[in-house]
């Protein structure tokens, strides 16, 4: 836009940050369109209303542990001695007005904000969208999720009632299983014995400014990365690694996305409206000496507590110190190790494969069944821990013993991911063949032939060209291979070990991963077809993987 045609305000503007410039390379910047890639604006968006709720929210809800006697409302309570945070958590919900439904949308919000990212990191985990250059946005999102559930769970103990002080009294139990610093750092959390006079303004603090600014700031250079290395797409015609089809920011995409945000605000308005969710009047104010029976924590939680059940009660002595194995290795060493294979996985593949080339092309999960086997596997495990937290309610309901519930989790602890992994996988390579046959005779049309020597064939309809470049628009590198022993001047090659068991996990990485077809057997499949306009005609480009490597013919 010329100079002449800003309006006086933007000129101002433009004439000391140079907005005009920054607004014609960025406003209409390209982004991809997929229903998937929505799953990442759904977290966005449900941070944005955390934000706009947290704020409505925290101009009545009192910090304080203050002992007060609950005047308000709700009758059945009337009278009884409580914290001040417990009774303004009463008061938002029975005498401020739209005060009860900005508490159930926060609170759906925080479910949905973590829901959304967990499917997020699943689709880019699927896809291969971690790959170089786009390692350290994993890591940021691994950091996020790790925030997000952190601060849902600092958020639910604030009300100070009975099931969240239930959940406080087991977090307090894992601290102090911690050696040696265990007591320590519980009096630090608490500000003294469990539950302590000052927990609630602590971690109203950390709720409402530590990590919600550590969440924005991450948000926005998660952000900035994906506009500066640009939005991964799938591959299809047209879509290469050096472009990216689909509309601009404006007018398109931002229209799109604009929508979006008032749709996710709508579906959390109805849920915080017509279903309850953590109705602290029910469960009283908290009471070390009480616990509620059935006490669940929330879902992003459940998988903690259901490794703390899982595990056997076992305990040694060592020098005085005792080490309780039972919380020791469910609560402090599998969640790091867990979370930590998670974050590293995009380095762990890197090393597997060898490869260090940027990719802005995503993978169908089909075509690299091994990281789907294993995706497949984390989630299982994820699943087998998150269903033993509810081993007491699946024992009561379903008339079972809880013993035999504690055991077959045990039991598929071990063996459920691997047998995930393999059955993933076969199905991963099935959809490979298949995929192969859909390019080499095209579908099955239901008409039955005879040929003149009184044989029986069904007619094949032959796929459209740019279907036929899809599915073949994917990579085949060959597994890692250890080199000579020696270089030319007959020294010892250097990590020669190293690259021995390197070179292993490579040919397992890229075991049985079925063969694209060739140019020679596109033509040989398609020879008997009686309709050659519809055949699909590879050029060089489509006969090509989608970095440019040529397939094996």
């Amino acid at each position: 836009m010329a100079q002449q045609e800003l309006p006086g305000a933007v000129r101002w503007l433009d004439d000391r940050v140079g907005i005009a410039k920054l607004g014609k390379k960025n406003l209409r910047k390209v982004f991809p369109d997929h229903w998937s890639f929505m799953l990442g604006e759904i977290a966005l968006y449900s941070f944005i209303i955390l934000i706009l709720t947290g704020v409505f929210l925290s101009l009545w809800f009192r910090p304080s542990m203050a002992e007060v006697e609950y005047q308000g409302s709700y009758s059945l309570l009337k009278g009884l001695p409580m914290s001040e945070a417990y009774e303004s958590t009463l008061r938002i919900s029975f005498d401020i007005r739209g005060g009860l439904l900005m508490r159930q949308i926060h609170h759906w919000a925080a479910v949905l904000f973590v829901a959304a990212m967990s499917v997020h990191l699943l689709r880019i985990f699927f896809t291969g969208a971690f790959r170089k250059p786009r390692e350290i946005n994993w890591l940021i999102g691994v950091v996020m999720l790790f925030l997000g559930v952190v601060e849902g769970f600092i958020g639910y103990g604030l009300p100070d009632d009975l099931l969240s002080g239930t959940g406080l009294r087991i977090t307090e139990g894992l601290v102090l299983a911690s050696p040696v610093i265990g007591t320590w750092l519980s009096f630090f959390i608490f500000g003294g014995e469990f539950p302590g006079d000052e927990f609630v303004s602590r971690f109203y603090t950390v709720h409402v400014l530590l990590i919600p600014g550590i969440l924005l700031a991450l948000i926005t250079v998660h952000l900035m990365l994906v506009v500066y290395h640009k939005h991964t797409q799938f591959p299809g015609p047209g879509r290469t690694e050096k472009n990216v089809v689909g509309y601009p920011l404006l007018p398109v995409y931002a229209a799109k996305a604009g929508g979006f945000f008032f749709v996710v605000f709508g579906v959390l308005a109805v849920m915080g409206a017509l279903l309850q969710i953590n109705p602290v009047w029910l469960y009283g104010p908290y009471n070390p000496a009480e616990v509620t029976a059935g006490s669940q924590p929330d879902w992003y939680m459940a998988w903690l507590d259901g490794a703390v059940r899982l595990m056997p009660g076992i305990e040694s002595e060592f020098w005085g110190v005792t080490i309780s194995w039972n919380v020791v290795v469910p609560a402090l060493l599998m969640p790091p190790l867990f979370i930590g294979f998670v974050a590293l996985y995009p380095f762990i593949e890197q090393w597997i494969t060898g490869d260090q080339r940027e990719h802005h092309l995503l993978d169908r999960p089909r075509n690299v069944p091994t990281r789907t086997g294993i995706g497949a596997g984390i989630i299982t495990f994820y699943g087998v821990l998150w269903l033993n937290s509810g081993n007491d309610l699946i024992a009561t309901h379903f008339h079972l013993s809880i013993n035999t519930i504690t055991w077959v989790c045990r039991v598929l602890i071990f063996a459920g991911p691997v047998i995930a992994f393999w059955i993933t996988r076969r199905i991963a390579l099935s959809l490979q063949r298949a995929d192969r046959e859909r390019v080499l005779h095209g579908l099955e049309s239901g008409v039955i032939t005879r040929s003149p020597d009184g044989r029986y064939a069904e007619k094949h309809t032959p796929i459209s060209p740019y279907e036929s470049y899809t599915l073949t628009a994917h990579e085949q590198r060959p597994p890692f291979e250890v080199g000579p022993a020696t270089d030319g001047n007959g020294v010892p090659a250097p990590r020669r070990r190293r690259d021995r068991v390197r070179a292993a996990i490579a040919r397992f990485y890229f075991a049985d991963v079925v063969p694209k077809p060739t140019r020679q057997e596109l033509e040989a499949g398609h020879a008997h077809d009686d309709s050659p306009a519809g055949t699909p005609q590879l050029d060089a480009t489509s006969s090509r993987g989608s970095g440019g490597a040529p397939d094996p013919d």
